[in-house]
């Protein structure tokens, strides 16, 4: 989606770093010097939820902080990843959908398809309407079994791509995920 909209990425929380972060891999996919990859805020050592990966590094992830530091962009969008699903912990009270909702981001739903992944996003499109939430739609990925159509009714919210499984992720497959990507949404999302 960053490559599709030319969009500046952000991940303002990394939990495990000791293969790279995030934002690195995203870069070396993406292959485009024009497109603004921001820094972490919290640069967590343990790839474990961020609230324990926070504890372990004896810091406090603090929402106020990464609302304050947003980071300022030329584009008309920015792409924020999270950390894990809507209901990962940041903190001791506080989860990725506070931060969404602080934000005050629309999301892109992504949902690998798997044994399990109906109840996982229903459950979590049932919060993000809960929170009055703006969801732009899902993107789907692998091809366990197909029921996209399925989740997209079910909640109403729409499917804007289903991406297939894929075994050696390089920039040529970023790239033409992209291209299918802006012939479906040539206005954006």
């Amino acid at each position: 989606i960053t490559k599709a909209l030319h969009a500046d990425y952000w991940k303002p929380i990394q939990a495990g770093k000791e293969d790279g972060t995030d934002a690195n891999r995203v870069s070396k996919l993406i292959n485009d010097s024009s497109i603004k990859i921001h820094p972490e805020l919290y640069a967590l050592n343990t790839p474990s939820s961020p609230h324990i990966a926070a504890r372990i590094d004896q810091v406090k992830i603090d929402l106020d902080y990464i609302v304050q530091n947003i980071p300022k962009t030329n584009n008309n969008y920015l792409i924020i990843e999270g950390a894990g699903g809507i209901m990962v912990p940041l903190n001791e009270e506080e989860f990725v959908i506070d931060l969404i909702t602080r934000l005050n981001a629309t999301v892109i739903l992504v949902s690998k398809n798997y044994l399990g992944s109906i109840n996982h996003s229903l459950l979590t499109a049932a919060m993000c309407k809960q929170r009055n939430i703006p969801v732009a739609g899902w993107i789907f990925n692998d091809q366990f079994m197909q029921y996209e159509s399925e989740i997209a009714a079910w909640t109403g919210y729409p499917s804007l791509q289903s991406i297939p499984f894929c075994t050696d992720m390089n920039d040529k497959f970023i790239a033409e995920q992209a291209s299918i990507f802006k012939q479906k949404h040539p206005d954006g999302i």
